[in-house]
């Protein structure tokens, strides 16, 4: 998969994770999202912002259980579910949060 900001190639693992986190950008995560067949709102971006600042705060990615438990905290009960999370990013709310935010692939998805 190939992405391209400012004229400049950017590497991708065979999973279509940034492999540079230093490469991201909001044209970046657009991108990321337009090869996934996302279409980002400003719910999307809420859940790649928190997610960002998790691994930026922790030095980690969580399991999808401690994922949604932290969203529930920091955003509230209505966002912080399964059934809002898998609206948003129907073929895995960690892995496809974590996609777009430029992160690495959390360990526990496939």
């Amino acid at each position: 998969m190939d992405l391209i900001d400012q004229n400049v190639r950017l590497k991708t693992t065979d999973q279509g994770f940034l492999v540079d986190q230093a490469d991201w950008n909001e044209g970046v995560a657009l991108q990321l999202a337009v090869l996934n067949h996302i279409k980002l709102s400003d719910e999307h971006w809420e859940i790649i912002v928190f997610i960002r600042r998790y691994y930026q705060q922790f030095k980690h990615l969580p399991n999808a259980r401690v994922f949604t438990k932290a969203i529930a905290k920091a955003l509230g009960e209505a966002k912080g579910n399964s059934r809002y999370l898998h609206k948003l990013f129907p073929d895995g709310p960690l892995k496809y949060a974590c996609k777009l935010a430029g992160l690495p692939k959390p360990p526990t998805c496939l």
